[in-house]
């Protein structure tokens, strides 16, 4: 006799003892606890019924992922249902579109196997771009993500900001190449500060500028997390590269940073001087192709000099009075490597001989 049913029986018994002086109203009793019975046994059945069609968990999101596929109207792609139980997943230039990467989102939030996540150059756009971020506030097995080249926009950046917020699982993400402007900036500002977790951002080749490097300033000044950033290839120039100086200035556990092929001209140049001058944490700074005469060389190199964590310095084309000043900069810091794209008088190449053979 189940639990259920033993409950019932007591209670009719309970039922029959107390009546017994009348026996219609003992009747009605019964019957009531006959109904009561079977409707408790019909609720029991139905509830095994639930427990038996419930499908069993599926750690690599294979069955969800060909069923999202027919609700979003697209083709199952082949080249993920081989790759599924993988650690790592390299869809590079696979034309997911919007529509592909909701249906590769729905199965991978069950997916327990990988860790590593390319979708780079898949034309995401910013609805994919959603799609990706939801997914990432359910799994927490992912920590590398890869949406290089997929146009996001600032809706994309809305959505990954939002995500930022709640995730405690990604280290490293890559958002190069993605139309992100002072617009989406804003919005990447708000979850800097707010995320401790993530180890290495890419921000190169979108279009920040110094509205950009003054919110991402403020951002950077409060993280805790970062060690690695690149923003190279951006339009910070003298306000935004001062705005950012100050930023690293405070910073106290960014070890990488790429500043590259910005224009930080002169004055973005002695701005980060001076922020050397009391950053003792960064080791590796590239600041080449930012338009930085022997001037703002001079005024760079003041900071410098007072530095002692650097350890490499990838600098800018120069002439015969930089490399002299590299020199003795070695000199105090023999340690220092200081890397530059070389001078014409001091670094001329042989020219290969040529021989000719005469028949």
């Amino acid at each position: 006799m189940s639990v259920c049913e033993h409950s019932v029986h007591q209670e009719r018994d309970a039922s029959n003892r107390t009546n017994t002086p009348d026996d219609s109203e003992g009747n009605e009793s019964e019957e009531k606890a006959d109904e009561d019975s079977e409707r408790e046994e019909e609720e029991w059945d139905t509830d095994l019924e639930v427990e038996e069609t419930k499908e069993p968990f599926d750690p690599t999101g294979k069955a969800r992922y060909i069923a999202a596929c027919q609700l979003f109207g697209v083709v199952p792609v082949s080249y993920f249902l081989r790759h599924m139980k993988d650690s790592e997943l390299i869809m590079k230039h696979h034309g997911l579109g919007p529509q592909g990467a909701k249906a590769l989102s729905l199965s991978l939030m069950t997916n327990t196997s990988i860790v590593k996540l390319n979708l780079s150059d898949n034309w995401l756009n910013g609805d994919g771009a959603a799609a990706v971020a939801e997914m990432l506030k359910e799994n927490c097995y992912i920590s590398d993500v890869d949406l290089s080249d997929n146009r996001l926009g600032v809706q994309g950046a809305a959505a990954l900001s939002a995500m930022l917020l709640e995730n405690t699982t990604v280290v490293t993400l890559k958002l190069s190449g993605n139309e992100f402007n002072d617009h989406a900036a804003k919005y990447l500002a708000d979850a800097l500060p707010a995320n401790n977790k993530m180890e290495s951002l890419d921000l190169s080749h979108n279009i920040l500028g110094d509205t950009s490097g003054e919110l991402l300033g403020m951002a950077i000044a409060e993280n805790t997390g970062l060690k690695e950033l690149n923003i190279s290839w951006n339009y910070f120039r003298n306000q935004g590269a001062a705005a950012l100086a100050r930023g690293f200035e405070a910073n106290v556990f960014l070890r990488v940073l790429d500043l590259s092929y910005n224009g930080f001209s002169n004055n973005g140049a002695a701005a980060l001087g001076e922020a050397l001058k009391v950053n003792n944490v960064l080791e590796e700074l590239n600041i080449s192709n930012n338009r930085i005469s022997v001037e703002g060389a001079l005024r760079f190199a003041v900071g410098l000099k007072e530095n002692r964590t650097l350890k490499s310095l990838n600098e800018i084309p120069v002439n015969k009075d930089f490399a002299d000043l590299c020199d003795a900069v070695k000199m105090l810091f023999p340690n220092l490597q200081i890397r530059h794209g070389g001078n014409a008088t001091l670094h001329k190449k042989d020219q290969p001989k040529v021989s000719q053979e005469f028949s």
